[in-house]
């Protein structure tokens, strides 16, 4: 088979079973500035794009993507060398793969080498919206105090050193004061992120910047710019070395930097668009006007459960996601986490399936040739806890109503902040709090609930004596029978109460 190295130029000699951009991309105009060009945003919102710009008359939508980061190095030069072009691999459940290149990202700026492009392109008049996947811990936010976290070096900097910022409030501000100065328009922020109510999260995060960097932007803001919430979803592993092989053998694309995805996708917005925006529910997005009670279905049951299997199935020696939710013991665990704990909380969910779509969730993450990591779920643990598995913790205790399993996934993550499962293997933990965890870890060997004490993290939890109870009953129980005997007696005694 012949090989052709992804290009503009070669797109028309791409073999037959892989779809190509049927639209001209030189006449797409860039409307949409995308900062994290990461696996899941090419998955999702660039691939909602690409389909769009199928249709001519959607043309000023095209995405500028931005890397943000020098860690992000590797994936500017990757779609620099490549015209912004990507493989997007669907793995459906039955092995099938279904094969699309991706043309919607058509400009890609570095911003650690050109702040000020990026600035002058978020604040060009054509560019109607921003959109964010910046993960968790990029909003800068004292998950304790629920402010913003003014001691970050990198805002000090930011607040110093308008013209060269380093995150995206700097960034943001900066574009907003271009926009203002040449009136160039209103603009929508819209955030991508696992983050329940984004917009309102983006929204105060900036403000706080801005009140403190450039308050003289408020009034100018307060009309000039809408934060919609929004809820994303679709699973998206890490691209592995076999993917890009295997690409290249089936299709003969050579791709440095494919993304593979499962074939479930959703993506549920607040139509809050201050300056227009393209009419994706075209290509299957929904436009809602509460997007709350979905997000909170969808950090509570989908997110929450990864990380339950991660945490549970990293313990147990586990690699990858599917592995661990077919054993059956954890699998029967995250069933009953779901029902007892998080459907409880959730209502006004007009037309959902509840049933239905926890089915959905297992067979999802069963899917063997997705083959997630279970270190990129369990990757900055920290910041997720308090947003997937918390808010439960915290509604069903108000309710006087069961916590046990997510107590116990909670001190199994303490047991795992060690940093060795059950096997005595290192754990591969990427964490920005991983030394503070490890600190305290150590300390909870000798009293389990100095854990809680992580105000960063868990806030006041540690001053309810039902969960700190559970918790270190959990904990020990954990230490003396290990994870399996614990969860299969834990399941049996559901089962037995039902």
């Amino acid at each position: 088979m012949t090989h052709y190295k992804l290009n503009s130029g070669n797109l028309v000699k791409i073999s037959t079973g892989v779809a190509v951009p049927q639209y001209n991309r030189e006449n797409v105009k860039t409307g949409i500035v995308h900062v994290g060009v990461g696996g899941f945003h090419r998955a999702h919102e660039a691939m909602y794009l690409d389909q769009l710009l199928h249709d001519v008359s959607n043309s000023n939508w095209g995405i500028c993507g931005v890397a943000l980061l020098s860690f992000d190095q590797k994936i500017y030069n990757t779609l620099k060398d490549q015209d912004g072009l990507y493989t997007l691999v669907v793995k459906e459940l039955d092995g099938t793969l279904t094969k699309r290149v991706i043309g919607s990202i058509v400009e890609y700026l570095f911003a650690p080498d050109s702040p000020i492009a990026v600035i002058e392109k978020m604040a060009h008049p054509d560019v109607k919206i921003i959109t964010l996947t910046i993960t968790e811990g990029g909003y800068n936010l004292n998950e304790a105090t629920g402010t913003f976290n003014f001691s970050n070096p990198q805002i000090i900097h930011d607040s110093k050193n308008p013209d060269s910022p380093t995150t995206i409030f700097g960034y943001l501000t900066q574009a907003i004061k271009l926009r203002k100065e040449q009136n160039a328009g209103a603009i929508t922020i819209l955030s991508c992120d696992n983050i329940q109510e984004n917009g309102h999260v983006t929204k105060k995060m900036l403000l706080s910047y801005i009140a403190f960097a450039e308050p003289d932007l408020l009034d100018w803001i307060n009309d000039n710019v809408s934060f919609p919430n929004s809820m994303v979803d679709r699973i998206t592993p890490a691209t592995m070395p076999a993917d890009i092989a295997e690409l290249k053998e089936v299709s003969g694309i050579e791709d440095q930097w494919p993304v593979v995805c499962e074939s479930f996708q959703q993506w549920v917005i607040e139509d809050d668009f201050i300056a227009g925006r393209p009419n994706l529910e075209s290509v299957g997005v929904q436009f809602v006007k509460n997007v709350a009670p979905f997000e909170k279905m969808k950090l509570g049951l989908l997110n929450a459960g990864h990380s339950v299997v991660g945490i549970l199935g990293s313990l147990r020696g586990y690699s990858t996601i599917d592995e661990a939710v077919t054993d059956p013991n954890i699998g029967t665990f995250l069933a009953n986490y779901l029902d007892a704990e998080v459907t409880p909380i959730l209502r006004d969910l007009e037309g959902m399936d509840l049933t239905a779509y926890k089915q959905t969730l297992i067979n999802r993450f069963s899917n063997i040739y997705i083959k997630d990591q279970i270190d990129r779920i369990c990757s900055e643990t920290s910041a997720k806890m308090p947003k997937f598995i918390l808010p439960t913790v915290q509604e069903q205790l108000k309710s006087n109503k069961a916590i046990s399993y997510a107590s116990f996934v909670i001190a199994a993550w303490a047991i795992y902040s060690l940093g060795y499962n059950e096997k005595k293997e290192a754990i591969n933990i990427k964490d920005a709090l991983q030394e503070t965890l490890l600190a305290q870890a150590k300390l909870a060997q000798n009293n389990p609930k100095v854990f809680l004490e992580l105000e960063d993290v868990f806030g006041s939890l540690s001053q309810s004596e039902i969960f700190s109870d559970a918790f270190a009953k959990a904990y020990q129980d954990i230490v003396s029978f290990g994870v399996e005997k614990c969860i299969v007696e834990m399941n049996s005694n559901f089962l037995n109460e039902k």
